[in-house]
């Protein structure tokens, strides 16, 4: 069993930066692929960012050129540096583990959540 603890959130104003992480104990992350979801209120889950095993990566176009996503094997953490950031991106934003290894965009996918961590972004 995978705990995820994400942690990094908070209030920025727009065109500003924050970096998300997740932290994994109980299994070795890198063995996992990763992904960062995001839910705003009203609205549906939706994908932002995954890493596979291999350590690709795979984002969403709303925040691809923007986000970051990466992992630290040392740490057992993986991390969403998000930069410029829009009112749009406002969301609780969820890390997740799917033992299968390779990344998917689908939320079914995932075996294992976090908690969740609350990005709000002024305009």
């Amino acid at each position: 069993q995978v705990q995820l603890v994400e942690s990094g959130g908070g209030l920025v104003q727009a065109g500003g930066s924050l970096r998300l992480s997740c932290a994994a104990s109980g299994h070795t992350l890198s063995t996992y692929a990763t992904g960062w979801f995001r839910q705003a209120p009203g609205k549906e889950r939706e994908f932002v960012a995954a890493i596979s095993r291999s350590g690709s990566t795979d984002y969403a176009d709303s925040v691809k050129g923007r986000f970051t996503n990466s992992r630290d094997n040392a740490k057992n953490t993986v991390y969403l540096q998000m930069n410029s950031l829009k009112a749009e991106d406002t969301a609780v934003y969820y890390c997740a583990a799917d033992p299968l290894g390779s990344s998917s965009r689908l939320s079914s996918r995932y075996m294992y959540w976090g908690q969740g961590t609350q990005v709000t972004v002024s305009s």
